[in-house]
């Protein structure tokens, strides 16, 4: 990347700031030495040299492994790490506005989401963390990080390459090969283009079994150590072909950037042209870096016409990391509004919505700052602020959705929270995050349709139904609003049902649930609403309402809520907690798991592992620790058939913990417990 010191301070100190405070690091070690403390039973996001390891030793925390050596087979941690959500179809709904267009720009975004070293693999325990949403805007997330004193080949851990599958978004893992200014050694270069006798590329090999066995979708190759050769450059040519060869059998996917070129030196070209074109040819796509120009970007796309590729191709890059939404961008050079666009956009670093904000920060902050971020100032994609000079991803760009089969329901958690919800009620008080548990979340956030006052709407985590956060319309309605909620292409039966589950905080309102089974007439247009009064209730309690789609037919394209003012005209805070549409079939709680055990301990860390029910559908597990009066104590979830659980100490008079693990449906009927006891 353009090594400007602002950013390289924080990239080879560990690729980001620690964001996971509340879990120790474990104690170094040299590559292929059993662990011997408590701590080492923590599993961590997997990072390696590609060969040759540095001199010394690994500083805290830090484990020197080489790519070259690596075995799924005798991988500890590839049971936690390797992702299970299988990447999912997306459709591209009629855009929200006028201005998103459909075939033309694309959206990479590079995300740093922890350190390189002592990332852990299934989430931790804050709630401070970067839960990125708007994965509809996304048409590929590479797992940024990667330094030379710990690791420079980084594997995506699974809850990100799940959350990102479950919202159709392919993930690369990071090859990084620094500046020698910042560690970089050339030989790791040469470590990683070595060839076989047979003239083969072994860690090319190398580098696509990983992606296999860990469930992610390809590379993204960084090579900025200079000092190389025409030789090298031939070399690293060979292995980049060899890559995208063997990455496009299995599925997966290559993206180069452009630092080294065809002679094997190092210079950032800003473009597409003779030094870099044929690494593009090798690849899938190119990140263009940072020194584009307005005349480098329209040659570029012209030059990529001329080699018989697409454009959008091409990601120019826009670098974020320091002022985010406030970054000052010629937007008319990649994405002009009066003509097509010219280039795709890389973003560097979007996590600038998370770490600029001051300590004690909240997760509202967090997102409030992302939606301006991705939405825009006016944060309504259906109408965005002419006037905003940040040109937000929802005004050029046309979102996509991923939910178009049966059944499907959204409890609308984002991943993270400061509670766990189970059936509106809290099982545990601690504060987590956990990509992986995120759900199908709403991908126009937020559009409102209102002839009146636009009431607020967020993700808020005062209170939810289930996982960490619920749905929060606050305001006043001197008028019908319109929420909407998800874009669909969900079939309708005779037995097909909507449930939402909701609660009024204060005012009164009456809800009804909008469904469009058609696409609007024009992009910015309502989707052409039917709506179905919800059945009333009193109080404020939770509660579900059923809706069935009687005399419907065809295919759902939009679902939403109608909230119109009933009281005397006071602000109204109305909460949704659940959205599920099914057709009555296969709604019951799927198999429990089998064979739960535990796989090693050391005082009250554990691990914990069982088998995938057959047959039957798993969204995720759901692993509770029952105390001896009976209370039953959430500890997590996963997506994976392992668990870790640390920390663990005894309740009185408790000689042995017990653990009760339970499958999760897509509509979140968990089934009966499987338990399992490990003595103190």
């Amino acid at each position: 990347m353009n090594p400007k010191p602002t950013r390289r301070t924080v990239l080879i100190a560990g690729a980001a700031a620690a964001f996971l405070p509340a879990l120790p690091a474990p104690p170094a070690r040299a590559a292929g030495s059993a662990p011997k403390t408590t701590a080492a039973l923590q599993p961590y996001a997997s990072y390696w040299y590609p060969d040759s390891l540095p001199a010394g030793s690994p500083g805290p925390g830090i484990t020197w492994r080489s790519l070259k050596t690596w075995r799924a087979a005798t991988d500890p941690d590839l049971a936690f790490n390797a992702s299970s959500v299988p990447l999912a179809r997306r459709f591209t709904p009629a855009p929200a506005n006028t201005t998103a267009r459909t075939g033309q720009a694309r959206i990479q975004s590079l995300v740093s989401f922890g350190p390189t070293s002592s990332n852990p693999s299934q989430g931790s325990a804050t709630a401070d963390t970067y839960a990125l949403t708007h994965w509809a805007y996304i048409d590929e997330l590479v797992f940024w990080g990667g330094s030379a004193g710990e690791g420079l080949i980084l594997a995506p851990n699974a809850p990100v390459v799940d959350a990102a599958h479950r919202h159709g978004v392919p993930v690369l893992g990071n090859v990084f090969l620094p500046p020698a200014a910042y560690g970089g050694q050339l030989r790791w270069t040469r470590d990683l283009v070595q060839k076989d006798p047979s003239g083969h590329h072994p860690l090319a090999a190398q580098l696509v079994a990983v992606a296999a066995a860990y469930g992610f979708d390809g590379w993204f190759v960084n090579a900025e150590t200079g000092g190389g050769d025409s030789t090298l450059g031939a070399d690293m040519l060979g292995f980049v072909r060899e890559l995208e060869q063997l990455s496009a059998s299995k599925g997966q996917r290559v993206t180069w950037y452009d630092a080294m070129t065809v002679d094997g030196s190092v210079s950032w070209q800003g473009a597409l042209d003779s030094r870099n074109q044929e690494f593009f040819r090798a690849a899938d796509d190119m990140f263009v870096d940072f020194r584009w120009s307005r005349e480098s970007l329209a040659s570029s796309a012209d030059r990529a016409a001329q080699l018989g590729r697409d454009p959008y191709e091409l990601w120019a890059g826009v670098d974020v990391e320091s002022n985010g939404s406030n970054t000052s961008v010629d937007w008319d050079a990649i994405v002009p509004t009066d003509r097509q666009h010219v280039t795709s956009v890389g973003f560097y670093r979007p996590e600038w919505t998370r770490n600029h904000l001051p300590a004690g920060h909240t997760p509202e902050d967090f997102h409030a700052a992302d939606d301006r971020f991705w939405t825009g100032r006016s944060l309504d994609p259906s109408r965005p602020d002419p006037a905003d000079g940040w040109r937000a991803p929802a005004v050029s760009v046309a979102d996509r959705s991923t939910v178009a089969s049966l059944p499907f329901a959204s409890t609308f958690n984002t991943g993270h929270g400061l509670r766990w919800y189970e059936d509106g009620e809290v099982t545990s008080g601690a504060p987590w995050n956990h990509l992986g548990l995120q759900d199908r979340l709403p991908s126009r956030r937020w559009v409102v349709r209102t002839d009146g006052q636009r009431p607020a709407v967020r993700f808020d985590f005062a209170d939810a139904w289930r996982g960490g956060g619920s749905v929060l319309v606050d305001g006043a309605l001197d008028r019908p609003a319109v929420l909407d909620l998800y874009a669909t292409r969900l079939p309708i039966g005779p037995d097909t049902v909507v449930e939402l589950t909701h609660r009024a905080e204060a005012g009164a309102a009456r809800a009804e649930l909008a469904v469009a089974t058609a696409e609007p007439d024009e992009a910015g247009a309502a989707p052409p609403y039917t709506y179905i009064p919800l059945p009333a209730g009193t109080g404020d309690a939770w509660r579900t309402s059923t809706v069935r789609l009687t005399g419907l037919s065809g295919t759902v394209h939009a679902i939403g809520v109608r909230l119109t003012a009933t009281g005397d005209g006071g602000p109204v805070r109305w909460r949704l907690g659940r959205l599920a549409v099914h057709d009555r079939t296969g709604t019951g709680a799927p198999a429990p798991p089998s064979g739960p055990r535990i796989t090693a301990a050391s005082g009250g860390d554990l691990r914990l592992a069982w088998n995938h029910p057959a047959p039957g559908t798993v969204r995720h597990y759901t692993v509770h620790r029952v105390l001896p009066d009976g209370t039953r104590r959430f500890l997590g979830g996963t997506c994976q058939r392992a668990y870790f659980a640390g920390g663990l100490t005894p309740a009185a008079g408790e000689r042995a913990v017990r653990f009760e693990v339970r499958a999760v449906g897509e509509l979140y009927t968990a089934s009966a417990p499987a338990t399992v006891t490990h003595p103190w």
